[in-house]
């Protein structure tokens, strides 16, 4: 089958960017600098700088600025301009001339960025280790962002977008990497967000992923749930889970996204890679065709609704390995969250169902380096053992499944608090982020205290 490509851009099919090459790697350092995206558009975080460093320390001393000097800008002449005196105001003339995409989108490359940000009244927009930083850049107009989501907009998509007022699709060029896009309008205006999406190629040690994730690659039949709130990774960690069993399995993986993100080329194993709504009209269909084309791995983008959950139970439950994502916290949110999803007369088949196919929960924190070089990540991870099990099918012991994963470390199974501390016994991270980020603090800190750690 031939996929259509325009100069090498990727309108949301494969195009020709080649996750693999060295030149694509060497932009991604860090596999969890680039999260799956969630809810970005909507994020509001301090502009100009973070904990002490500022635009011209994150781009290089010295950089010059991509074009002409700054100059004070005018008032503004409509209610869609921001005030002179905001803080998101970029100091420019409105004349100047506003870098293409691929410009911009380069530049969050080089800065190894997760998320530019394109918003009528303020300028392009950076997030770099978790915080937005505007770039010295005149503020964008409503034409402005039209014409930047009118470059990465596909036909199909335009449509949907004038219907819908949002659309989610993948953009990519080879020489700098793959993006997924959100379009939005926000009071009357366009607004545009893209997320770096990094190729696949780290190992799971590279990416600090735990090791049951290698037992969980062999699974021939299960359920595999990766978990975590936006931007903590989540993608990362299916690429990598995908492309080890491509590599080391003979299998016929199928994916089912919204849109694709990470690319697979066949390696060991055949990888057909669906789109829904371009390829299959949605994940239910998807998953009931996938169960007649000899699938031996499927991978469904989110578990979003009950019907979802239901075709990955079914699926799981006659023979295929499902992998899935899901936005919750922790493991016990997550299992309870796939119960509570169906109706009361239903809960009880659906926690034995649950707990006879599950292969393994990971849930994803991220929290900064100590060294300042990026975010590492914190992995909680529930495997199936009789204990496990036990409180999965019991009501009553249901709130206990977290005792369970603290006694379960034979069974690759770790608490957020027991990955917290190892991160923080390598000097991975501080223990004030680690304290911040743990389930509960006043134990994680006794827990460091009874290790010798330190707690200052």
């Amino acid at each position: 089958m031939e996929h259509s490509s325009l100069e090498g851009e990727d309108r949301g099919g494969f195009g020709d960017f080649d996750p693999s090459s060295a030149e694509t790697r060497s932009a991604y350092q860090d596999g969890f600098g680039a999260a799956d995206l969630g809810d970005a558009a909507t994020s509001v975080m301090p502009a100009a700088e973070s904990e002490g460093r500022t635009w011209e320390e994150l781009t290089g001393a010295g950089a010059e600025p991509w074009n002409a000097p700054a100059t004070e800008t005018a008032a503004p002449t409509s209610w869609d301009d921001p005030s002179p005196d905001s803080p998101n105001m970029a100091v420019a003339s409105t004349d100047e001339r506003m870098p293409s995409l691929d410009e911009l989108l380069g530049k969050l490359t080089e800065l190894e960025g997760s998320d530019l940000h394109l918003k009528v009244g303020s300028p392009p927009a950076y997030r770099l280790d978790g915080e937005l930083h505007f770039a010295e850049l005149r503020s964008l107009t409503p034409d402005d962002t039209a014409d930047f989501a009118d470059q990465v907009m596909p036909p199909h998509i335009k449509e949907r977008f004038e219907s819908e007022k949002d659309a989610d699709f993948a953009y990519g060029k080879t020489a700098l990497g793959r993006f997924r896009v959100n379009v939005y309008r926000q009071r009357g205006s366009i607004g545009v967000v893209l997320r770096s999406v990094p190729p696949v190629s780290s190992t799971f040690d590279e990416l600090g992923l735990p090791q049951v994730l290698e037992r969980l690659s062999k699974a021939e039949r299960g359920l595999v749930i990766v978990a975590g709130r936006a931007g903590t990774g989540k993608s990362t960690t299916v690429g990598a889970l995908i492309d080890h069993i491509n590599t080391h399995r003979r299998a016929n993986i199928i994916t089912l996204e919204d849109p694709i993100e990470i690319l697979h080329s066949d390696k060991l194993s055949i990888v057909s890679q669906r789109e829904i709504g371009l390829d299959t009209p949605s994940y239910q269909e998807g998953m009931h065709r996938a169960l007649r084309q000899d699938a031996d791995v499927i991978f469904m983008g989110e578990m979003r609704d009950r019907e979802a959950m239901e075709s990955a139970l079914h699926a799981a439950e006659s023979g295929k390995l499902v992998i899935t994502t899901m936005l919750t916290a922790d493991a016990s949110e997550t299992v309870l969250r796939v119960i509570e999803a169906f109706p009361p007369f239903q809960q009880k088949q659906i926690r034995f169902m649950l707990a006879g196919v599950l292969q393994g929960v990971l849930c994803h924190r991220i929290l900064p380096r100590a060294d300042g070089q990026g975010r590492a990540v914190a992995v909680e991870s529930l495997t199936i053992n009789e204990r496990s099990y036990e409180r999965i099918i019991d009501p009553e012991l249901t709130n206990l499944l977290l005792d369970a994963i603290v006694d379960g470390s034979f069974y690759g199974m770790q608490s957020f608090d027991q990955a917290l501390i190892a991160l923080y016994q390598k000097k991975i991270v501080t223990f004030q982020d680690a304290m911040a980020h743990a389930t509960d603090p006043s134990d994680f800190k006794l827990a460091a205290q009874a290790m010798g750690l330190s707690t200052s």
